[in-house]
């Protein structure tokens, strides 16, 4: 059973992406989690915490491995982690002197989250450029337009196209602008051992850090981040503010595409089984759809933040229920927006003759 839009049958059809789920998908989370365990027995081993020969085939035995997902899922059960049963599997074909050794679980799954949301912002850049794109044509071709400008749903006074397209476009430089910013404070390895205070490593923790974020093409971390989610949590309301902004565009939209306003038309419509001369704003809706989404899904992921001491399990795998969805419905949003603006074939007020037939039919 399918219990996610995002992966559903034929849910998928309109909630779907298959670029975003590829990259949240489990064959590409066990691989940086594997990434990070062979980081972490090279770099330990060319600090001269284990011995280098051992961690150097430990590393490439590593990066080989086929693991058994049955066996990880067994372990969820049992640990709430993946990570013990996945050394378990590791110790068993590199041997168990250089695998692992005083890293801990959220070392493991948190640098792989990070190296999720390089791929993630780096797929949602790419987005928002070909967005910013096709609203900058739109403008081009319909910004003369004169348009109605409405002030709480009530006709105001007479505007341009480009008027209200800009609400629609300059927010998105804004975001651009904050995922650049994020992306540093996101993107950097987790190492901290059992208590968060990279105490088993010592003097050489330092060093085995830079070693492990370059090898990884991360940031290294001054401090472990096991207990202080403020980043995640604002990478999320990031993501929020994102879908807020395309799902006002599909409001707008939408409201433009009532029969009687008539301010827009847009090629490839969605029917209707029941009424077959409507041409249903779809991906408008959609955009409305996932902004309300993110929104509710981001005050999950404040409450997150409240870890207990210098680890939490509850607090942590509700990140693991949440980001993912958040990830998902962005990415969507993003072509989504795209489709449509792409989509539009007029806006702005009808002429004379189409207000006149308007009227006769």
């Amino acid at each position: 059973m399918n219990v996610s839009v995002f992966d559903h049958p034929w849910l998928a059809g309109l909630f779907g992406d298959p670029e975003m789920a590829s990259i949240l998908g489990p064959d590409r989370q066990m691989s940086h989690m594997l990434s990070f365990e062979a980081a972490w027995s090279r770099a330990c081993g060319r600090a001269g915490f284990f011995d280098a020969e051992q961690a150097e085939a430990a590393a490439l035995a590593i990066e080989k491995a086929q693991i058994d997902l049955s066996d990880i899922a067994a372990g969820m059960a049992q640990d709430g982690v993946p990570v013990p049963r996945l050394v378990r599997q590791l110790k068993a074909i590199a041997g168990p002197d250089a695998v692992h050794r005083h890293a801990t679980s959220q070392d493991v799954v948190d640098t792989a989250l990070a190296l999720t949301l390089k791929e993630a912002s780096d797929l949602l850049e790419v987005r928002f450029r070909a967005l910013v794109a096709s609203l900058d044509q739109l403008v081009d071709r319909f910004g003369d337009a004169p348009l109605m400008g409405r002030t709480r749903m009530q006709a105001a006074t007479m505007i341009a196209v480009r008027d209200r397209a800009k609400t629609w476009r300059l927010p998105l430089d804004d975001h651009l602008k904050r995922l650049s910013a994020l992306r540093p404070v996101v993107e950097r390895v987790q190492i901290g051992g059992a208590s968060g205070d990279r105490k088993a490593v010592g003097a050489l923790a330092d060093t085995i850090v830079a070693d492990v974020a370059e090898t990884l093409g991360l940031a290294p971390a001054g401090e472990a981040w096991h207990a202080m989610r403020h980043s995640i949590a604002d990478y999320a309301s990031f993501l929020s503010l994102v879908t807020g902004t395309l799902g006002k565009f599909g409001q707008d939209v939408m409201l433009m595409a009532q029969q009687g306003i008539d301010e827009i038309a847009l090629s490839g419509g969605g029917g209707s089984s029941a009424m077959p001369h409507k041409q249903n704003p779809v991906l408008a809706e959609l955009l409305v759809t996932l902004g309300r989404f993110n929104a509710t899904q981001v005050s999950a992921m404040h409450h997150a933040m409240i870890h207990e001491q210098e680890r939490s399990g509850a607090a942590w795998s509700l990140e693991w229920m949440v980001l993912p969805q958040m990830l998902m419905a962005t990415a969507r949003a993003l072509s989504a927006a795209r489709d449509m603006s792409l989509a539009i074939t007029r806006i702005g007020e009808p002429s004379e003759d189409r207000k006149n037939t308007s009227l006769d039919d």
